[in-house]
């Protein structure tokens, strides 16, 4: 299984969800601009995505959530590393008030990884990232496995108008 990303105005990202009712697209609203998720078997219907090939998986996206995206850009070294101490978290996360869904994705064209998850809010989200490590730093510090800083970016199923 594989997902698919890409982005761009809220609109124009609406329009290409709404031409593909039977795919399983997902569209998800952050400050300043709206991203598709494509998750499928088959190939993708976005004419330039980014690809990742889903590592874990647990629960199904819905149109209610908050998504949170650790990305995660790890050195052709560390990656072998970082797949073994992160592809993992599903225990950590099922049966936490609020959680939705989770993946974790490796990219096919570039070396940034993504957890990607989905809460039914900012809270729910909050209690589980003070309750888990996800200290990449200090495994970073002692592996030299990241190839820049990590960061998060957050999302809404839903538009502030809606």
């Amino acid at each position: 299984m594989k997902l698919y990303m890409t982005s761009g105005t809220p609109e124009f990202m609406q329009s290409i969800k709404d031409k593909h009712p039977n795919e399983n697209i997902y569209i998800l609203h952050g400050t300043g601009n709206s991203v598709l998720i494509h998750e499928t078997t088959g190939k993708t219907v976005f004419q330039v995505p980014r690809i990742y090939e889903i590592l874990e998986s647990r629960g199904s996206f819905n149109e209610n959530g908050y998504f949170v995206l650790h990305h995660i850009p790890v050195s052709d070294e560390g990656k072998p590393i970082f797949e073994h101490q992160y592809t993992n978290l599903s225990p950590t996360v099922e049966s936490e008030p609020g959680f939705i869904a989770l993946r974790v994705l490796k990219p096919l064209k570039s070396d940034t990884y993504i957890i990607l998850s989905e809460w039914n809010g900012p809270n729910s989200y909050g209690i589980w990232e003070k309750s888990v490590a996800l200290d990449f730093t200090s495994v970073a510090d002692k592996q030299q496995l990241f190839t820049s800083a990590p960061y998060i970016s957050t999302y809404r199923s839903k538009t502030k108008e809606e």
